[in-house]
């Protein structure tokens, strides 16, 4: 067997450790989450003001695990993104690898800060208004199918969304990412978004916009953020390629 096969098979071995190891983070985090669940549903039912309704005992399993996943997915993230650097660690310079270890706490804090954001601003703002917009006209009662999936789908995809920024900056440090290439389809991600914000939230002009908007503006700080990045990792390989003459 070649040098080159062997190396192969021991980056798969690592690989699938670390996936291993993340795996078994997210199945830890979810039974604490299942232990934890009634206090985290009576958290987010805090402002509603009475309780939801349910059709079948399977609403109740559903709402329970989706609850407790949200949960378990926040707290794997900074296992995964942790996996991940020791993964990719051999091949980083040494610079390289101090910036890329501050992202790992930033992709936890992001993560929670974007469903936040999606909870206490989207999430209330969309409601109120749909809420409004048949008071007149019927009674207003939410099966807690539904009240979750709502909630799940105007804060989740906000979680993920402000992680952008930062995995466009880790990617631009490795060198994979080039900024000003995106740029050039920046028409194509502004379609992309709005699609993505006319799936996630309800059929309805406002809330569209009030989705696509913050996405839009994301994606577009991201952008500016992994310039800056581009734009110093030159400065820093030249100065580095000018040493390297220097020194021959």
């Amino acid at each position: 067997m070649s040098e080159k096969e062997l190396n192969l098979i021991e980056h798969m071995d690592e690989l699938r450790k670390r996936l291993i190891i993340t795996a078994v983070a997210f199945i830890v985090f979810l039974a604490v989450g299942l232990i934890y669940v009634k206090e985290i549903y009576n958290y987010f039912m805090g402002g509603l003001g009475y309780k939801l309704m349910v059709l079948g005992p399977s609403d109740i399993i559903w709402i329970y695990f989706h609850i407790a996943t949200i949960f378990a997915a926040a707290g794997t993230i900074p296992v995964a993104a942790w996996q991940l650097w020791i993964f990719v660690k051999p091949a980083l310079k040494p610079m390289e690898r101090k910036i890329t270890l501050a992202y790992i706490p930033a992709l936890f804090f992001l993560f929670i800060g974007g469903l936040a954001f999606g909870y206490f601003f989207i999430f209330p703002n969309i409601m109120r208004f749909l809420v409004n917009l048949g008071k007149d006209l019927m009674t207003t009662s939410f099966t807690a199918d539904k009240y979750f999936s709502f909630l799940i789908n105007m804060t989740l995809p906000f979680g993920f969304a402000f992680e952008l920024p930062l995995v466009m900056m880790f990617l631009t440090t490795l060198g994979i990412v080039n900024p000003f290439k995106i740029v050039k389809l920046r028409k194509y991600a502004y379609l992309l978004l709005v699609i993505i914000a006319s799936m996630i939230s309800p059929p309805e002009l406002m809330s569209h916009i009030s989705v696509a908007i913050p996405l839009i503006l994301i994606f577009e700080i991201s952008v500016l953020l992994s310039k800056i990045v581009y734009k110093k990792k030159q400065r820093n390989d030249q100065l580095l390629y000018a040493e390297e003459e220097n020194a021959n």
